[in-house]
């Protein structure tokens, strides 16, 4: 299982750029998960829904299945968050597992950087970076990508995972 991140500010586009790319691959027959790094609290059951009602009632891990898809929720209850190491074990075999956020973890990365966005630049001074994706003339010695054109960057990816 090949692993690339996906690091840039808030604002950057990470999110639209994965989405597409993540199109791209899995059109190519490629078999992708994510993980994604939230800074904020997010849920994604719902109010008044059984597997709701559970957790609210105690519960540490809820999973929920259907024949579409299973789900499995898991309350920290104060224990610390998961490392990025915990969470990729509990993903089933892949070709490709991006990572969106975690932008200070040891893994190598494509930065995300708009113009709009005031923040610095990751690359200079993260050695993990190995491209970066951009609407930018940057001057840089890694790989710069057009964040607009998911296919060279999806190309860049799988050239990456056979070199």
């Amino acid at each position: 299982m090949k692993l690339i991140g996906f690091a840039g500010w808030s604002g950057s586009g990470k999110t639209t750029l994965v989405e597409q790319v993540v199109g791209v691959l899995s059109a190519r027959g490629l078999v992708v998960s994510l993980v994604k790094h939230a800074h904020h609290s997010f849920d994604i059951d719902h109010a008044g829904k059984d597997s709701w009602r559970h957790r609210q009632a105690g519960c540490r891990e809820v999973l929920v299945s259907s024949a579409q898809r299973w789900s499995l929720t898991r309350e920290l209850r104060g224990q610390p968050e998961a490392t990025l190491d915990e969470l990729l074990a509990h993903l089933g075999p892949c070709d490709l597992v991006l990572v969106e956020g975690f932008k200070r973890a040891q893994i190598p990365k494509i930065e995300v950087h708009r113009a709009v966005v005031s923040e610095p630049l990751l690359h200079p001074d993260d050695p993990h970076i190995i491209a970066v994706a951009t609407d930018v003339n940057l001057v840089t010695p890694l790989p710069r990508l057009n964040i607009n054109d998911p296919v060279k960057v999806a190309d860049f990816i799988v050239n990456w995972m056979q070199g």
